[in-house]
């Protein structure tokens, strides 16, 4: 745990290093939150939006690390109600869908920094402590470009609710390319 400053109350210190924590994978939650705990985090679950929402409001902690996708709903949707609550709340979004457009509207509504799963703690706490003008360390292992195009893919198939002819006129590509494409594995990053 930190150190209280001088003529500092012990709580407030523990209450100034709150984090709240929103995924619908449990199990990753659990593990993150009892890493987060050891890293001197005051920490607080939630592994549905509807409770995320109701923590963000009644907590008002000052750092969170939100799932971009909670079940069905939006993680961005906690991430409006913790600045709302507390402006100067330190935001990071979690995804498995790590691409530009999703980075952007994290970012547009109010994330600090943006991360894809699976992200480590340290790494979740280097996001969260970073001051503004950080740039942050390249990866080790980057996506491949062929990984980049296949996840931007997928993210427009679902979108387009699995619909081939749909998501292969968006993406301006034929057809029988786009279900080539959708009947092989991931590349390997």
């Amino acid at each position: 745990m930190q150190a209280a400053l001088p003529n500092q109350d012990p709580d407030a210190t523990r209450q100034a290093r709150s984090l709240l924590i929103v995924d619908d994978d449990q199990r990753f939650c659990d593990r993150l939150a009892t890493a987060m705990e050891k890293r001197g985090f005051q920490v607080t679950t939630a592994y549905s939006v509807a409770d995320g929402l109701r923590l963000a409001d009644s907590l008002r902690p000052h750092f969170g690390v939100i799932d971009l996708r909670v079940g069905d709903h939006s993680g961005l949707e906690v991430v409006r109600a913790l600045k709302d609550s507390r402006p100067d709340v330190r935001v990071v979004v979690l995804t498995g869908y790590g691409n530009i457009a999703t980075a952007v509207a994290a970012v547009k509504n109010g994330a600090t920094d943006y991360l894809s799963k699976p992200a480590d703690a340290d790494q979740v706490v280097a996001a969260l402590l970073k001051e503004a003008e950080d740039l942050p360390p390249p990866p080790e292992n980057p996506m491949s470009a062929d990984r980049v195009r296949w996840e931007h893919i997928q993210r427009v198939y679902e979108q387009c609710g699995r619909n081939v002819s749909e998501t292969a006129r968006r993406l301006r590509m034929h057809r029988r390319t786009l279900q080539r494409i959708l009947s092989k594995y991931a590349p390997k990053d």
